[in-house]
Protein backbone atom coordinates (compact mmCIF):
# COMPACT_ATOMS: atom_id res chain seq x y z
CA UNK A 1 0.00 0.00 0.00
CA UNK A 2 1.08 3.25 -1.17
CA UNK A 3 2.63 5.53 2.02
CA UNK A 4 0.13 8.46 1.41
CA UNK A 5 -2.89 6.00 1.25
CA UNK A 6 -1.70 4.58 4.70
CA UNK A 7 -1.40 7.88 6.09
CA UNK A 8 -4.75 8.90 4.54
CA UNK A 9 -6.28 6.18 6.17
CA UNK A 10 -4.73 6.16 9.84
CA UNK A 11 -5.84 10.28 9.70
CA UNK A 12 -9.26 9.10 8.85
CA UNK A 13 -9.31 6.39 11.88
CA UNK A 14 -8.31 8.93 14.11
CA UNK A 15 -11.35 11.72 13.06
CA UNK A 16 -13.96 8.86 12.71
CA UNK A 17 -15.37 9.74 16.16
CA UNK A 18 -15.66 13.62 14.86
CA UNK A 19 -17.05 12.33 11.98
CA UNK A 20 -19.63 10.17 13.42
CA UNK A 21 -20.53 12.52 15.63
CA UNK A 22 -20.99 15.15 12.91
CA UNK A 23 -23.17 12.76 11.17
CA UNK A 24 -25.49 12.37 13.70
CA UNK A 25 -29.19 13.69 13.33
CA UNK A 26 -29.07 17.18 15.00
CA UNK A 27 -25.46 17.66 15.83
CA UNK A 28 -24.91 20.83 13.80
CA UNK A 29 -28.03 22.20 16.32
CA UNK A 30 -26.46 20.58 19.37
CA UNK A 31 -23.07 22.32 18.83
CA UNK A 32 -24.89 25.42 18.60
CA UNK A 33 -26.90 24.88 21.51
CA UNK A 34 -23.52 23.84 23.63
CA UNK A 35 -23.23 27.50 23.45
CA UNK A 36 -26.28 28.73 24.23
CA UNK A 37 -26.71 31.40 21.44
CA UNK A 38 -29.10 31.13 18.50
CA UNK A 39 -27.41 32.29 15.00
CA UNK A 40 -30.34 33.54 13.38
CA UNK A 41 -32.08 35.77 16.12
CA UNK A 42 -30.67 37.47 18.71
CA UNK A 43 -29.98 41.30 19.58
CA UNK A 44 -27.23 42.00 16.70
CA UNK A 45 -29.60 40.04 13.87
CA UNK A 46 -32.56 42.38 14.27
CA UNK A 47 -30.57 45.37 13.33
CA UNK A 48 -28.95 43.32 10.37
CA UNK A 49 -25.55 42.40 12.00
CA UNK A 50 -24.43 39.20 11.64
CA UNK A 51 -22.52 37.56 14.60
CA UNK A 52 -20.01 34.97 14.35
CA UNK A 53 -17.87 32.00 15.46
CA UNK A 54 -14.66 33.63 16.32
CA UNK A 55 -11.16 31.88 15.32
CA UNK A 56 -9.32 34.85 14.71
CA UNK A 57 -8.32 35.98 17.97
CA UNK A 58 -9.37 38.82 20.34
CA UNK A 59 -8.96 41.68 17.45
CA UNK A 60 -10.54 45.23 18.51
CA UNK A 61 -12.40 45.15 15.12
CA UNK A 62 -14.07 42.25 15.62
CA UNK A 63 -15.49 43.44 19.60
CA UNK A 64 -12.35 41.54 21.64
CA UNK A 65 -13.54 38.79 23.70
CA UNK A 66 -16.27 37.87 25.81
CA UNK A 67 -16.30 39.19 29.39
CA UNK A 68 -16.28 36.38 32.20
CA UNK A 69 -19.12 36.03 34.44
CA UNK A 70 -17.39 37.95 37.28
CA UNK A 71 -17.23 41.22 35.14
CA UNK A 72 -20.42 40.75 33.92
CA UNK A 73 -21.73 40.79 37.67
CA UNK A 74 -19.36 43.79 38.64
CA UNK A 75 -20.47 46.26 36.19
CA UNK A 76 -23.72 45.44 36.96
CA UNK A 77 -23.49 45.68 40.39
CA UNK A 78 -21.45 49.14 39.86
CA UNK A 79 -24.43 50.67 37.52
CA UNK A 80 -26.78 50.78 40.37
CA UNK A 81 -24.41 53.54 42.30
CA UNK A 82 -23.77 56.72 42.01
CA UNK A 83 -19.57 57.05 42.73
CA UNK A 84 -17.10 59.67 42.58
CA UNK A 85 -14.57 58.99 39.92
CA UNK A 86 -11.79 60.45 41.44
CA UNK A 87 -11.96 58.09 44.58
CA UNK A 88 -12.77 54.91 42.16
CA UNK A 89 -9.96 55.53 40.70
CA UNK A 90 -7.70 55.75 43.46
CA UNK A 91 -9.55 52.90 45.37
CA UNK A 92 -9.28 50.22 42.20
CA UNK A 93 -5.45 51.19 42.23
CA UNK A 94 -4.29 50.78 45.00
CA UNK A 95 -6.05 47.47 44.76
CA UNK A 96 -4.34 46.72 41.88
CA UNK A 97 -1.06 47.98 43.21
CA UNK A 98 -1.75 44.90 45.94
CA UNK A 99 -2.34 42.22 43.21
CA UNK A 100 0.49 43.45 40.68
CA UNK A 101 3.31 44.72 43.31
CA UNK A 102 3.80 47.89 41.42
CA UNK A 103 3.22 51.29 43.03
CA UNK A 104 0.33 52.79 41.56
CA UNK A 105 -2.15 51.84 38.86
CA UNK A 106 -5.20 53.56 36.90
CA UNK A 107 -7.65 51.76 34.63
CA UNK A 108 -7.79 53.53 31.13
CA UNK A 109 -9.74 53.77 27.98
CA UNK A 110 -7.96 50.39 26.88
CA UNK A 111 -3.75 49.96 26.26
CA UNK A 112 -4.23 53.24 23.43
CA UNK A 113 -5.63 54.87 26.36
CA UNK A 114 -2.70 54.27 28.94
CA UNK A 115 -0.36 55.33 25.64
CA UNK A 116 -1.92 58.46 25.93
CA UNK A 117 -2.03 59.37 29.41
CA UNK A 118 1.45 57.87 29.87
CA UNK A 119 3.32 60.49 27.66
CA UNK A 120 0.68 63.40 28.95
CA UNK A 121 2.14 62.51 32.41
CA UNK A 122 5.81 62.01 31.04
CA UNK A 123 5.44 65.29 29.55
CA UNK A 124 3.66 67.69 31.65
CA UNK A 125 3.75 65.56 35.02
CA UNK A 126 1.29 67.27 37.63
CA UNK A 127 1.47 70.74 36.82
CA UNK A 128 -1.83 71.94 35.99
CA UNK A 129 -0.08 75.08 33.70
CA UNK A 130 0.98 72.32 31.61
CA UNK A 131 -1.41 69.87 31.72
CA UNK A 132 -3.91 72.59 30.30
CA UNK A 133 -0.92 73.54 27.54
CA UNK A 134 -0.48 69.88 25.82
CA UNK A 135 -0.56 69.31 23.28
CA UNK A 136 1.07 71.92 22.51
CA UNK A 137 4.44 71.11 24.22
CA UNK A 138 6.27 74.29 23.05
CA UNK A 139 9.09 74.66 26.04
CA UNK A 140 8.57 71.37 27.24
CA UNK A 141 10.20 67.88 27.00
CA UNK A 142 8.41 65.83 24.48
CA UNK A 143 10.10 63.60 22.85
CA UNK A 144 9.39 59.73 22.79
CA UNK A 145 11.98 56.98 21.40
CA UNK A 146 10.41 54.54 19.75
CA UNK A 147 12.65 51.42 21.16
CA UNK A 148 11.66 49.33 18.01
CA UNK A 149 10.38 51.52 15.86
CA UNK A 150 6.66 52.86 15.00
CA UNK A 151 3.30 51.08 15.71
CA UNK A 152 -0.22 51.65 14.34
CA UNK A 153 -0.76 52.82 17.40
CA UNK A 154 1.49 55.16 17.77
CA UNK A 155 -1.57 57.99 17.06
CA UNK A 156 -2.00 57.44 20.56
CA UNK A 157 1.51 59.12 21.92
CA UNK A 158 1.17 62.00 19.28
CA UNK A 159 -2.50 62.88 20.18
CA UNK A 160 -0.89 64.04 23.35
CA UNK A 161 1.49 65.79 22.21
CA UNK A 162 4.82 63.38 21.76
CA UNK A 163 7.17 63.84 19.31
CA UNK A 164 8.59 59.99 17.80
CA UNK A 165 12.35 59.58 17.54
CA UNK A 166 13.00 55.47 16.21
CA UNK A 167 15.95 53.48 17.33
CA UNK A 168 15.82 49.87 16.22
CA UNK A 169 18.65 48.98 18.77
CA UNK A 170 20.09 49.76 21.87
CA UNK A 171 22.92 51.40 20.78
CA UNK A 172 20.22 53.52 18.71
CA UNK A 173 18.64 53.90 21.89
CA UNK A 174 21.03 55.45 24.18
CA UNK A 175 21.99 57.89 21.48
CA UNK A 176 18.59 59.22 20.98
CA UNK A 177 18.04 60.26 24.45
CA UNK A 178 18.79 63.93 24.80
CA UNK A 179 17.77 67.07 27.12
CA UNK A 180 14.43 66.98 24.84
CA UNK A 181 13.64 63.20 26.03
CA UNK A 182 10.35 62.75 27.61
CA UNK A 183 9.49 59.08 27.23
CA UNK A 184 10.52 55.87 25.94
CA UNK A 185 8.09 53.40 24.49
CA UNK A 186 8.62 49.56 23.56
CA UNK A 187 6.95 46.47 23.34
CA UNK A 188 10.23 44.69 23.42
CA UNK A 189 10.19 41.76 25.78
CA UNK A 190 12.72 39.49 27.71
CA UNK A 191 16.46 40.75 27.67
CA UNK A 192 15.75 43.47 24.72
CA UNK A 193 13.50 45.01 27.66
CA UNK A 194 16.09 44.43 30.53
CA UNK A 195 18.96 46.08 28.75
CA UNK A 196 16.02 48.74 27.84
CA UNK A 197 15.44 49.60 31.42
CA UNK A 198 18.92 49.27 32.37
CA UNK A 199 19.42 52.62 29.87
CA UNK A 200 16.29 54.41 30.79
CA UNK A 201 17.59 54.07 34.44
CA UNK A 202 20.78 55.23 33.41
CA UNK A 203 19.13 58.20 31.63
CA UNK A 204 16.55 58.75 34.09
CA UNK A 205 14.06 58.83 31.33
CA UNK A 206 10.90 57.06 31.78
CA UNK A 207 9.88 54.11 29.55
CA UNK A 208 6.75 52.54 29.20
CA UNK A 209 6.22 48.66 28.50
CA UNK A 210 3.50 48.27 25.91
CA UNK A 211 2.17 44.34 26.56
CA UNK A 212 -1.24 45.03 25.51
CA UNK A 213 -2.10 41.58 24.78
CA UNK A 214 0.07 39.73 27.76
CA UNK A 215 -2.56 38.91 30.00
CA UNK A 216 -2.94 35.37 30.54
CA UNK A 217 -0.69 34.80 31.90
CA UNK A 218 -1.32 37.05 34.98
CA UNK A 219 2.23 36.45 36.21
CA UNK A 220 3.21 39.27 33.55
CA UNK A 221 1.62 41.61 35.90
CA UNK A 222 3.96 41.13 38.65
CA UNK A 223 7.06 40.32 36.03
CA UNK A 224 7.18 43.75 34.64
CA UNK A 225 6.74 45.34 38.46
CA UNK A 226 9.66 43.55 39.55
CA UNK A 227 12.05 44.18 36.20
CA UNK A 228 11.48 47.36 37.31
CA UNK A 229 9.63 48.94 34.30
CA UNK A 230 8.47 52.85 35.39
CA UNK A 231 5.44 52.09 33.65
CA UNK A 232 3.74 49.39 31.99
CA UNK A 233 0.30 48.32 30.28
CA UNK A 234 -2.31 45.78 29.84
CA UNK A 235 -5.80 46.30 27.50
CA UNK A 236 -8.45 44.77 29.46
CA UNK A 237 -10.51 43.47 26.07
CA UNK A 238 -8.28 41.00 25.19
CA UNK A 239 -6.66 37.55 27.02
CA UNK A 240 -8.09 39.24 30.51
CA UNK A 241 -11.61 39.05 28.80
CA UNK A 242 -12.28 42.00 30.68
CA UNK A 243 -14.28 45.36 29.63
CA UNK A 244 -13.40 45.83 25.84
CA UNK A 245 -13.18 49.52 26.32
CA UNK A 246 -11.10 49.06 29.17
CA UNK A 247 -6.96 49.14 29.64
CA UNK A 248 -4.72 49.05 32.80
CA UNK A 249 -1.48 51.16 33.23
CA UNK A 250 0.74 50.30 36.23
CA UNK A 251 4.49 51.81 37.39
CA UNK A 252 5.44 54.97 39.04
CA UNK A 253 3.53 56.50 42.53
CA UNK A 254 4.25 59.96 40.43
CA UNK A 255 3.72 58.86 36.86
CA UNK A 256 0.24 56.84 37.94
CA UNK A 257 -0.27 60.62 39.67
CA UNK A 258 0.92 62.47 36.57
CA UNK A 259 -1.93 59.92 34.40
CA UNK A 260 -4.60 60.39 36.91
CA UNK A 261 -4.08 64.36 36.55
CA UNK A 262 -3.97 64.50 32.75
CA UNK A 263 -7.11 62.15 31.89
CA UNK A 264 -10.85 62.12 32.76
CA UNK A 265 -12.61 63.24 34.58
CA UNK A 266 -10.02 66.43 34.82
CA UNK A 267 -11.88 69.41 32.81
CA UNK A 268 -8.86 70.51 30.50
CA UNK A 269 -6.78 67.90 30.78
CA UNK A 270 -5.94 66.81 27.34
CA UNK A 271 -6.88 62.87 27.49
CA UNK A 272 -10.33 63.63 29.17
CA UNK A 273 -11.74 62.51 26.16
CA UNK A 274 -10.51 59.09 26.32
CA UNK A 275 -13.33 58.26 29.39
CA UNK A 276 -14.02 55.56 31.07
CA UNK A 277 -17.09 54.56 33.31
CA UNK A 278 -17.26 53.18 36.66
CA UNK A 279 -19.27 49.95 35.16
CA UNK A 280 -15.49 49.20 33.07
CA UNK A 281 -13.79 49.92 36.33
CA UNK A 282 -14.85 48.13 38.63
CA UNK A 283 -15.55 45.13 35.60
CA UNK A 284 -11.76 45.04 34.51
CA UNK A 285 -10.84 44.75 38.12
CA UNK A 286 -13.31 41.74 38.70
CA UNK A 287 -11.38 40.44 35.51
CA UNK A 288 -7.94 40.60 37.07
CA UNK A 289 -9.05 39.36 40.48
CA UNK A 290 -10.26 36.30 38.32
CA UNK A 291 -7.45 35.73 36.76
CA UNK A 292 -5.29 35.72 39.86
CA UNK A 293 -7.39 32.52 40.86
CA UNK A 294 -7.93 30.81 37.35
CA UNK A 295 -6.05 27.56 36.53
CA UNK A 296 -4.03 28.26 33.02
CA UNK A 297 -2.68 25.18 32.89
CA UNK A 298 -6.28 23.78 32.35
CA UNK A 299 -7.31 26.54 30.30
CA UNK A 300 -4.39 25.62 28.31
CA UNK A 301 -5.07 22.29 28.06
CA UNK A 302 -8.66 23.10 27.00
CA UNK A 303 -7.60 25.36 24.23
CA UNK A 304 -5.35 22.65 22.93
CA UNK A 305 -7.66 19.76 22.98
CA UNK A 306 -9.96 22.54 20.56
CA UNK A 307 -7.93 23.17 17.69
CA UNK A 308 -6.43 19.49 18.17
CA UNK A 309 -10.40 18.06 17.54
CA UNK A 310 -10.50 20.80 14.36
CA UNK A 311 -6.65 19.70 12.79
CA UNK A 312 -8.06 15.77 13.00
CA UNK A 313 -11.11 16.74 10.91
CA UNK A 314 -9.04 18.76 8.36
CA UNK A 315 -6.57 16.32 8.50
CA UNK A 316 -8.43 13.74 6.62
CA UNK A 317 -8.24 16.39 3.34
CA UNK A 318 -5.49 14.82 1.05
CA UNK A 319 -3.01 17.46 0.46
CA UNK A 320 -3.75 20.11 3.86
CA UNK A 321 -0.39 20.31 5.85
CA UNK A 322 -1.25 20.92 9.71
CA UNK A 323 0.64 22.28 12.70
CA UNK A 324 -0.25 23.38 16.13
CA UNK A 325 1.73 26.27 17.70
CA UNK A 326 1.89 28.80 20.55
CA UNK A 327 2.89 32.10 18.78
CA UNK A 328 5.69 34.10 20.15
CA UNK A 329 3.81 37.77 19.79
CA UNK A 330 0.01 38.45 20.65
CA UNK A 331 -2.62 35.78 20.89
CA UNK A 332 -0.12 33.19 22.44
CA UNK A 333 -2.81 30.47 22.83
CA UNK A 334 -2.55 26.96 21.23
CA UNK A 335 -3.33 27.42 17.66
CA UNK A 336 -3.75 25.61 14.34
CA UNK A 337 -2.11 26.57 11.01
CA UNK A 338 -3.60 25.39 8.36
CA UNK A 339 -1.75 25.25 4.94
CA UNK A 340 -2.35 23.47 1.27
CA UNK A 341 -1.16 23.90 -2.21
CA UNK A 342 -2.77 27.31 -3.52
CA UNK A 343 -1.54 27.43 -6.83
CA UNK A 344 -2.42 23.85 -7.51
CA UNK A 345 -5.35 23.98 -6.23
CA UNK A 346 -6.32 27.62 -7.70
CA UNK A 347 -8.04 28.32 -4.18
CA UNK A 348 -5.80 31.36 -1.99
CA UNK A 349 -5.98 31.71 1.61
CA UNK A 350 -8.23 34.81 0.63
CA UNK A 351 -10.99 32.83 -0.81
CA UNK A 352 -10.82 30.06 1.73
CA UNK A 353 -11.32 32.99 4.69
CA UNK A 354 -14.27 34.79 2.19
CA UNK A 355 -15.76 31.10 2.33
CA UNK A 356 -15.90 30.94 5.91
CA UNK A 357 -16.99 34.65 6.48
CA UNK A 358 -19.94 34.05 3.74
CA UNK A 359 -21.15 30.48 5.52
CA UNK A 360 -23.65 29.97 7.90
CA UNK A 361 -23.05 30.55 10.47
CA UNK A 362 -20.12 33.17 9.52
CA UNK A 363 -16.46 32.30 10.82
CA UNK A 364 -13.57 34.38 11.61
CA UNK A 365 -10.03 32.95 10.92
CA UNK A 366 -6.62 34.54 10.96
CA UNK A 367 -4.84 34.90 7.88
CA UNK A 368 -2.14 37.87 6.91
CA UNK A 369 -5.00 40.63 5.97
CA UNK A 370 -6.13 43.19 8.72
CA UNK A 371 -8.96 45.09 7.84
CA UNK A 372 -9.12 47.24 10.83
CA UNK A 373 -5.56 48.87 9.52
CA UNK A 374 -5.13 52.74 7.83
CA UNK A 375 -4.12 51.64 4.33
CA UNK A 376 -1.46 54.41 4.75
CA UNK A 377 0.48 52.41 7.46
CA UNK A 378 1.04 49.75 4.95
CA UNK A 379 4.28 49.68 3.25
CA UNK A 380 6.19 50.76 6.45
CA UNK A 381 7.95 47.96 6.69
CA UNK A 382 8.61 46.83 3.05
CA UNK A 383 12.09 45.96 4.05
CA UNK A 384 10.52 42.66 5.73
CA UNK A 385 9.70 39.80 3.94
CA UNK A 386 6.42 38.88 4.89
CA UNK A 387 5.34 35.44 6.16
CA UNK A 388 3.27 32.92 3.57
CA UNK A 389 -0.19 33.33 4.04
CA UNK A 390 -1.65 30.41 6.19
CA UNK A 391 -5.52 29.81 7.75
CA UNK A 392 -4.93 30.03 11.56
CA UNK A 393 -7.35 29.02 13.81
CA UNK A 394 -6.98 31.11 17.46
CA UNK A 395 -8.10 28.33 20.24
CA UNK A 396 -8.52 30.78 23.13
CA UNK A 397 -11.94 32.88 21.50
CA UNK A 398 -13.61 29.65 20.55
CA UNK A 399 -16.90 28.90 22.59
CA UNK A 400 -17.27 25.33 23.67
CA UNK A 401 -19.15 23.02 20.60
CA UNK A 402 -17.65 25.91 18.22
CA UNK A 403 -14.36 23.62 17.31
CA UNK A 404 -16.65 20.92 15.98
CA UNK A 405 -18.13 23.13 13.27
CA UNK A 406 -15.62 25.08 11.99
CA UNK A 407 -13.71 21.86 11.17
CA UNK A 408 -16.34 20.78 9.95
CA UNK A 409 -16.59 23.61 7.45
CA UNK A 410 -13.06 23.70 6.71
CA UNK A 411 -12.57 20.44 5.84
CA UNK A 412 -15.51 20.82 3.66
CA UNK A 413 -14.65 23.66 2.32
CA UNK A 414 -11.27 22.76 1.70
CA UNK A 415 -12.07 19.24 0.60
CA UNK A 416 -14.49 20.76 -2.48
CA UNK A 417 -11.77 23.19 -3.42
CA UNK A 418 -9.14 19.95 -3.83
CA UNK A 419 -11.45 17.71 -5.96
CA UNK A 420 -12.11 21.10 -8.26
CA UNK A 421 -8.71 20.89 -8.98
CA UNK A 422 -8.32 17.19 -9.65
CA UNK A 423 -5.89 17.31 -7.10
Amino acid sequence: MPLLDRRTLLKQAAAAPLLGYLAAQGAWHKAWGAVRRSPKNNIYTRIGVRPFINARGTWTYLSGSLELPEVKAAKQAAAEHFVDMFELQRGVGRRLAELSGAEAAIVTSGAAGAMAVATAACIAGSDPEKIWQLPDTTGLKHEVVMFGGRSPFDSAIRLAGGKLVLAATHDELEKAINHQTAMIYTTHRGERLEKAIAIARRTKVPLLMDDAAGIPPIENMRLYARMGCDLYTFSGGKGLCGPQCSGLLFGRQDLIEAALANSSPWEGAVCRPMKVGKEEIMGVLAAVEAWVHADLAALDKQWAARVERIKKLVDTVPGVKTEIEIPPGGNRYPTLVVSWDEAGWNFPVSACDQALRDGEPRIEVLTRSNPSLVPAVHGRDEKTPKRADQIRIISMTLQPGEDLIVGKRLREILNDARKRAGA
